[in-house]
């Protein structure tokens, strides 16, 4: 088994801690969904916010999805100038027999626009 990343982001409408642990599980789910896996999968997570998100730390809608035993962190993303504001942003190292090619990163809403060249 190989070990490989996905990528991964949304923009919320709102810095409510209901609406982030509800848009990052759908973002989580979706890049689970999208690429076969299982939270066995998962190797760790790390999670970036805009500086203007402080309602709740991302990592916390994982857990309540179920993904307990795996290691998470939550980082701030550069407070870059024109930057798309309240992205949460997924960088997820997993266990799978895909070739990197075969990897879905997953972008929801508005998100898309960040990485066109791989966005699905």
């Amino acid at each position: 088994m190989a070990v490989r990343a996905v990528r991964g982001a949304v923009q919320l409408e709102r810095d409510e801690a209901g609406h982030m642990d509800e848009q990052v599980g759908a973002l989580l789910t979706a890049i689970l969904e999208r690429n076969g896996l299982t939270a066995e999968d998962l190797i760790s997570i790390w999670f970036t916010a805009t500086p203007d998100l402080h309602s709740d730390f991302p990592a916390a809608a994982a857990r309540k999805l179920g993904i307990v035993d795996v290691p998470l962190i939550c980082a701030q993303e550069l407070d870059i100038e024109g930057a798309m504001p309240r992205v949460v942003r997924v960088l997820a190292h997993i266990e799978s027999d895909k070739p990197r090619a075969g990897i879905a990163h997953v972008y929801l809403g508005a998100a898309g626009a960040l990485r066109k060249d791989i966005a699905q």
